[in-house]
């Protein structure tokens, strides 16, 4: 839990600005903190970098390797063009595995890809049920269009004695003439 402190403002009509404020908790869930290494367990060396990039790339020692003694897991970087830039990023992950591995499901990572996994869920069950009440609309409003062009049919048909047509206008048939001419 946290305590946030929220300062709205007000402005009077003469002009003058009052600042208050009032506190109020918020039930925020608490990540645990950034796992750190101790750069004596860690060995690193720089390698020449792979991929597209072409003689440069091939030229100069930036990607960098580092292995983790204890466990023996082994990082590689070659993000940015800067050895000291690979080495944060290449330590950030090392980091990150070695806790994944120590701790598990209780590690910084693993509850950071559970928080993702249920707010993608909820994302999609919320756009399930609004494609679902849209269709539900959608069939309610159809089904009264289609009952009312049924009934339109259905007056259309009566009274005309079989004259066939029925390009006429208000259920009247034209008598076999095509629509548009006219009776001399």
């Amino acid at each position: 839990m946290s305590l946030w402190r929220i300062r709205p403002q007000w402005r009077q009509p003469n002009g003058i600005l009052r600042l208050f404020s009032h506190c109020c908790r918020l039930f925020v869930k608490q990540m645990p903190p950034r796992p750190k290494l101790d750069p004596s367990e860690v060995t690193g060396s720089y390698l020449k970098g792979t991929g597209p990039g072409g003689q440069a790339i091939n030229k100069t020692n930036s990607a960098v390797q580092l292995i983790h003694k204890p466990t023996g897991i082994v990082v590689k970087s070659q993000a940015t063009r800067s050895r000291t830039q690979n080495q944060k990023i290449a330590m950030g992950i090392l980091a990150e595995k070695v806790e994944l591995q120590l701790k598990g499901e209780k590690s910084r990572a693993a509850i950071k890809a559970e928080t993702k996994r249920k707010r993608k869920a909820s994302r999609e069950k919320k756009a399930k049920r609004k494609y679902r009440k849209l269709e539900e609309e959608k069939r309610m409003r159809g089904l009264g269009v289609e009952g009312e062009k049924e009934g339109e049919r259905e007056g259309r048909g009566e009274g005309r004695g079989g004259s066939g047509g029925g390009n006429g206008v208000d259920g009247v048939g034209c008598g076999g003439r095509r629509a548009g001419e006219e009776v001399v």
